[in-house]
């Protein structure tokens, strides 16, 4: 029988939360305080180019170090064997992509609340999740249902609370391009990889992460050498000045946490269970990190407290959570409790 995580899910997103509040926090105060070389904050859009780049070196550095690569299809050059994805995970390669810089920019918009951007990220993947479960035959229960309805009156009324979508365009743009990466993601695990099996979960984080972190740097290379608009220049800055700047360690730091963020949420998405389970155990535990953080910036450095109905949203979401996580081993207890009555 094949290895299997020894950890259990909930300690995994245990895990999962402690790695992503300090990414949350850092890349906000990144955001927000002035840069010593520039007298004024980094953007969103200037911070990603040395972040991913860090955060591409770092995550190669720990497949390399952890022998994780052995675990990874290869073709043989020599003596040395180079992993290489497959059709199959080149595609989730994408999508990871797509979240991979649309993650840290959603932290960043101004006048935007991180609970409030989050709530419309983290919900709109709670619902593709059953819904994938559903392309490949995978049974979706009932609380699944359930807590569809509850993430849709969250939805409304945290929208109706800020005048509806009244978004940044590059806001609105953020969630689409995310809500698309995280389908091909989920799409193509469920295809090839969820299993639960450790070797398996290897296998497709080296796979995956080999064509997408080197894609989303060249995605940004090639936006900032295009010089089309004002975000051509913030790239810019963000490939070539922040690497001079005393900001760079704030950006490595970013760069660690993103990269531990990532190796936990493969983890807890390819448990063998289905979509409608593991999804919303690994939105909860970033959903209370943008709450907890938001609430620790307005606390520690004065930053705006996120509001009644970010707040609201975010504790129905997290009671479709609850339900979905509870649920499941209530039904498993009564299935017990009815097999071994007399």
């Amino acid at each position: 029988m094949k290895a299997r995580l020894n950890i259990s899910l909930e300690g995994i997103v245990f895990l999962y939360f402690l790695s992503y509040l300090p990414n949350i926090i850092l890349t906000k105060l990144v955001t927000t305080l002035p840069s010593a070389a520039l007298g004024r904050p980094l953007t969103g859009l200037e911070t990603l180019p040395a972040s991913l780049i860090l955060n591409m070196v770092m995550t190669w550095a720990f497949i390399w170090l952890s022998g994780w690569h052995r675990e990874a299809h290869g073709v043989q050059l020599g003596s040395l064997r180079l992993p290489v994805p497959t059709r199959y995970t080149m595609l989730s390669g994408v999508g990871t992509a797509l979240v991979l810089f649309t993650v840290p920019l959603s932290f960043t918009f101004k006048g935007v609340s991180i609970p409030f951007i989050q709530l419309l990220m983290r919900g709109d993947i709670l619902i593709i999740a059953p819904l994938v479960d559903l392309m490949f035959g995978r049974r979706v229960r009932w609380w699944s249902w359930a807590a569809l309805v509850m993430v849709a009156f969250a939805l409304f009324i945290t929208l109706r609370a800020h005048g509806g979508l009244a978004l940044p365009p590059l806001a609105i743009l953020d969630v689409v391009l995310y809500t698309l990466g995280y389908f091909i993601r989920l799409a193509v695990m469920t295809r090839v990889a969820k299993s639960g099996e450790a070797a398996s979960v290897r296998r497709y984080f080296v796979e995956e992460k080999l064509v997408a972190l080197p894609l989303a740097v060249l995605a940004l290379a090639l936006l900032s050498a295009s010089g089309i608009g004002g975000q051509a220049g913030q790239l810019g800055i963000g490939f070539v000045q922040v690497w001079s700047d005393s900001v760079i360690w704030w950006l490595a730091a970013i760069a660690l946490t993103l990269t531990i963020v990532s190796i936990f949420s493969a983890v807890i998405l390819l448990d063998a269970r289905e979509n409608a389970y593991c999804v919303p155990m690994e939105r909860a535990s970033s959903l209370v990190a943008g709450v907890a953080g938001s609430l620790l910036l307005a606390l520690g450095w004065g930053l705006p407290w996120p509001g009644t109905p970010d707040l609201v949203g975010a504790l129905i979401l997290i009671g479709a959570i609850i339900l979905l996580s509870v649920a499941p081993r209530l039904g498993v207890t009564r299935q017990t409790a009815r097999a071994e009555a007399p």
